[in-house]
């Protein structure tokens, strides 16, 4: 593995790529904005306002949102902008109470919303074949939380959908994807975190078209038709958790009390028990964990050096979620030991080795580390 010398994420990471100079293209990414013409881009995202108003007599927008800070920065500033939005959430089988209230405080203030609840028992199905097939509990909600807006925004002919932050742009991808403002097929195709399948590859067993329908994503002569676009308001934005916390918190988000419960933040991955899994996979696959991301931005924007960021990480450890994880067990319906045996067959063997009988990772960023 390589670390990138500025920030602390390795090459491992899906998307991140480190170039001769030691640096990863998500730092890149970072120091590019200072090039950015800002000004330019709210400019931009006038004409896109403009345009949406001018298209329906109805909604403006819809804005995908679950209840966290991000959400609430993505509302405030179409709201801002004179938009009236739709907010469409989908509602995980797992929601935690804080992320209720904080989903009611988003739409107190002033929007009206549709909370999307997928059948329990497809959900439940989908979720374990994901799992055992891909090594992965969020593919239902990846695939989900993207196809649900789109699919609205379609039957009641909404031209806007605005997304949060690029994550390809934030936490490296390809340059025509990180850098641009649209989501589309070839965004979703390469950062859907949807192991490369669509809704339609987990037809069968249980599972028929008709109950897989909440999951798949519009067709492009749909979305043409329709004059549907979907944008990143971090094209338009520069985007930042701790600015996306401020306004948050001043419009009603509450963060969570105590420590995370995975990463850094305490306002982060807090309305769903099970997101914690998701994260915490990557221990196993990628050899990182979702602290190693939130320290990676907090790095590059200057609040956290690399050296203390190392230090964090040397105290927090791999941070499993043991709770979770037996919470989303008996949810299911299976043993802990199962669980624990499938993401053992996801372990990547080309990083980690087996030394008298304990899992290492060979030249892991802290070579102190306790395994």
């Amino acid at each position: 593995m390589r670390y990138c010398t500025r920030c602390i994420m390795p090459d491992t990471r899906p998307g991140l790529v480190i170039g001769d100079d030691g640096v990863c293209n998500a730092c890149r990414n970072y120091e590019s904005r200072a090039d950015i013409d800002w000004a330019a881009r709210v400019a931009a995202f006038e004409q896109v306002a403009v345009h949406a108003r001018s298209s329906t007599r109805e909604y403006d927008c819809i804005i995908p949102v679950s209840g966290g800070k991000d959400s609430f920065w993505q509302v405030v500033t179409c709201l801002e902008y004179g938009l009236k939005p739709l907010c469409v959430t989908w509602l995980p089988p797992s929601r935690t109470e804080i992320g209720r209230r904080n989903l009611e405080n988003l739409i107190a203030l002033g929007v009206d919303h549709i909370g999307y609840r997928i059948n329990p028992e497809v959900e439940k199905r989908f979720v374990l074949k994901a799992y055992e097939r891909l090594g992965s509990t969020a593919i239902p909600m990846h695939q989900a939380i993207f196809s649900i807006p789109l699919r609205l925004a379609v039957r009641l002919g909404i031209p806007l959908v605005v997304w949060g932050e690029n994550s390809a742009f934030e936490y490296g991808g390809r340059d025509d994807i990180a850098k641009g403002f649209r989501l589309d097929r070839a965004w979703l195709a390469a950062h859907g975190v949807t192991g490369g399948t669509t809704a339609m590859d987990w037809v069968g067993e249980g599972l028929d078209e008709k109950a897989m329908s909440p999951y798949l994503l519009p067709s492009e002569k749909e979305l043409t038709h329709a004059n549907v676009h979907a944008v990143f308001l971090g094209y338009y934005f520069p985007w930042d958790p701790r600015k996306s916390l401020a306004v948050a918190s001043a419009h009603g988000f509450q963060a969570a009390e105590g420590c995370p419960r995975t990463g850094l933040y305490d306002f982060a991955d807090i309305d769903d028990d099970f997101i914690s899994i998701h994260h915490w996979l990557k221990w196993y696959k990628f050899g990182f964990t979702r602290l190693f991301d939130n320290l990676s931005l907090e790095i590059r924007s200057g609040r956290v050096t690399r050296d203390e960021a190392v230090a964090i990480v040397r105290q927090a450890g791999e941070q499993r979620p043991s709770k979770d994880i037996a919470s989303f067990c008996a949810y299911h319906g299976v043993a802990v030991q199962w669980f624990m045996d499938v993401a053992e067959r996801f372990r990547n063997r080309a990083i980690w080795s087996r030394e008298d009988g304990v899992w290492r990772i060979q030249g892991f960023l802290l070579p102190d580390w306790s395994w």
